[in-house]
C-alpha cells in the first residue's frame, strides 16, 4: 500500500512540474494538459451564464475575467496538486496517515514549518517541498509580466485599426476608408504591419495559450476579428486589383492564414492543410456583395466586376475562414460582419463608415 502511495506522490510531483515547465520557463508550443484542463474548467460557469444574456456588452463584461482567473486558479492548483503529491510520498516513507503527511508537506510547501515533525525520514521530502513553493511562486510572479507584454503589444494593433475599419472592424470597410480620404497608394504599410503582428501573435499565442482568451478593454474590439478583417482586405485587394503590386498582400494573407493555423495545432483544432481554391465557404454570395457595395459607395477603384472577382476572393478566403469562425466562436468575440456565427444568437454589428466633411471648392 505504501509502495502504491509513493508511486502515486511521486507521479503527481513529476507531472505538475513537468506542468510548470512547460507553461512558465520552455519558450515554445508545448500541449496545455493540466493548464488547458483549468482553463476549460474556468470558463464554463463563465460561459454558462454569458450565453444567458442578450447584450453583446453584457456577454463580454461576463467573459472577460475567465483568463485572469484561470491563471490564478492554475497557481493554486498547481501548489495544492504539490501538497497532495509530497503527502503522499511522506505517508509513503514515514508511519504517518495520508492525511499527517499532506499536513506535513502543506506546512513545508509553505514554508511554514510548523508541522514539522523532524523524521530524518521525511527531511530530504520536506527540503524539497519548501523549495518548490517560492519557486513555484516566483515563476508565476516573472511570467506576468510577460504576458501583459504580449498582451500589450497584440492589443496596440488592434486599437490602430480601428481609425482604419471603425469598430468592430471588417474588411471592405477597412478599403472603403481608404479610398474615402485617398490613401490607396499606403496601404501595402497596412499589411507589411500585420504581417509582422501575425508572427508576434504566432509565438507569444502558442507559447502562451491563455492570451487567446485575453479580451480587448471594449466590447467592439477583438484581435481576432481584426485579424479577420485584414486578411479579408488583403483578399478583396487582390482579387478586384491585380495590376496592383501584390507582394505584401499576398504576405499578409500567408501570415494570417499561418498563424491561425499555428493555433489552432496547440488547442487541437483540425483543418484541411492544403485547400482548393473552389472549395465552398460559408460567406454568402450576397453578403460579399453588401460589402463590394460598401466598398463602391466610397470610391473604391474595381478592376473586376464583382462576378469576376468573387472566384479570386473565395479562392483566398478558404484559406483562413474554416478556422476564424471556429475560434470566434470558441472566444465568443465580438460578432462582426463576415466573422461566422457565435453559440448563441446575436446581433451582427457593423462599423459605420465616417461622412467626408472635407470642405469642397
Amino acid at each position: 500500500m505504501r509502495v502504491l502511495l509513493g508511486v502515486i506522490g511521486a507521479v503527481i510531483v513529476l507531472g505538475i512540474f513537468s506542468s510548470v515547465l512547460r507553461t512558465l520557463v520552455i519558450p515554445r508550443p508545448t500541449p496545455a494538459g493540466f493548464t488547458g484542463f483549468v482553463q476549460r474548467s474556468v470558463s464554463r460557469p463563465f460561459r454558462f451564464l454569458a450565453d444567458r444574456l442578450h447584450g453583446i456588452e453584457a456577454k463580454d463584461r461576463v467573459l472577460a475575467p475567465v483568463a485572469p482567473v484561470s491563471i490564478v486558479i492554475t497557481l493554486l492548483g498547481w501548489l495544492l496538486s504539490f501538497m497532495i503529491g509530497y503527502g503522499l510520498l511522506e505517508a509513503a516513507v514515514s508511519g504517518l496517515d495520508v492525511h499527517e503527511g499532506i499536513h506535513e508537506a502543506g506546512s513545508s510547501l509553505f514554508t511554514l514549518g510548523f508541522a514539522s515533525s523532524r523524521r530524518a525520514s521525511l527531511t530530504a521530502i520536506d527540503f524539497c517541498a519548501a523549495a518548490t513553493g517560492p519557486i513555484v511562486v516566483g515563476l508565476q510572479i516573472g511570467y506576468l509580466p510577460t504576458l501583459y507584454n504580449a498582451y500589450q503589444r497584440r492589443e496596440t494593433q488592434v486599437t490602430l485599426l480601428q481609425t482604419r475599419a471603425g469598430a468592430p472592424p471588417w474588411g471592405p470597410e477597412i478599403l472603403a476608408r481608404y479610398a474615402q480620404v485617398g490613401l490607396l497608394d499606403d496601404i501595402g504599410d497596412l499589411f507589411r504591419g500585420w504581417e509582422q503582428w501575425c508572427a508576434v501573435v504566432s509565438e507569444t499565442h502558442t507559447t502562451y495559450p491563455v492570451l487567446i482568451h485575453f479580451r480587448s478593454p471594449k466590447a467592439d474590439r477583438n484581435w481576432l476579428i481584426a485579424l479577420l478583417a485584414v486578411l479579408d482586405a488583403a483578399a478583396l485587394r487582390a482579387a478586384f486589383n491585380p495590376s496592383q503590386p501584390q507582394a505584401r498582400t499576398r504576405l499578409a494573407l500567408r501570415a494570417g492564414f499561418v498563424c491561425l493555423r499555428d493555433i489552432a495545432d496547440i488547442r487541437g483544432i483540425p483543418y484541411d492543410v492544403d485547400p482548393r481554391p473552389d472549395d465552398p465557404v460559408r460567406l454568402g454570395y450576397e453578403d460579399f456583395l453588401l460589402g463590394v457595395e460598401r466598398m463602391r459607395a466610397h470610391g473604391y477603384p474595381m478592376e473586376r466586376t464583382a462576378e469576376e472577382a468573387w472566384p479570386h476572393f473565395r479562392g483566398r478566403r478558404v484559406n483562413y475562414e474554416t478556422l476564424a469562425y471556429r475560434l470566434a466562436r470558441d472566444i465568443d468575440a465580438v460578432p462582426a460582419p463576415w466573422s461566422g456565427p457565435r453559440r448563441t444568437t446575436l446581433p451582427v454589428w457593423s462599423p459605420l463608415t465616417p461622412v467626408d466633411r472635407r470642405p469642397t471648392g
